[in-house]
């Protein structure tokens, strides 16, 4: 008999799953910190991560209609926070590549940050708004 000891996908499991607004955001900001505590994410990164989080979701309140949900999953030794809207949706390109000057209008800022903080920054346009997935890996 042989086993296999790599390791396998497993589905990811929802820890929370809450619709937001502006109110809500120090709620969120706060429940995401402590979930994030609990899955082994230390200090610094769980400060990154809860930035990174919030610069999202400002944008979803500021430029996709007030609001939007939040569900965070830890999943496969990464925890990861997806942000929907129901806004006019975007593509990854309006994310800089650069730091975005602080004088101009070109927009994106919040989305770099995110980019900067996390392992990983996923943008998902459809008709009915924007998904954005920020992710960070867990420690062994």
């Amino acid at each position: 008999m042989t086993t296999d000891s790599g390791s396998r996908e497993v589905p990811p499991v929802t820890l929370l799953e809450s619709p937001f607004n502006q109110d809500d955001l120090p709620r969120l900001r706060m429940l995401v910190e402590q979930f994030a505590g609990h899955q082994g994410l230390n200090e610094p990164r769980r400060s990154e991560f809860i930035v990174a989080l919030d610069a999202v979701a400002v944008n979803a309140v500021e430029h996709a209609g007030g609001g939007g949900t939040l569900i965070l999953q830890r999943g496969n030794g990464r925890l990861a926070c997806h942000i929907h809207d129901a806004g006019p949706g975007f593509s990854a390109d309006v994310v800089p590549e650069a730091a975005p000057g602080l004088d101009d209008d070109t927009g994106g800022r919040g989305l770099w940050l995110a980019g900067l903080l996390t392992d990983e920054l996923t943008i998902a346009a459809g008709p009915c708004g924007a998904m954005v997935t920020l992710a960070v890996r867990l420690p062994q």
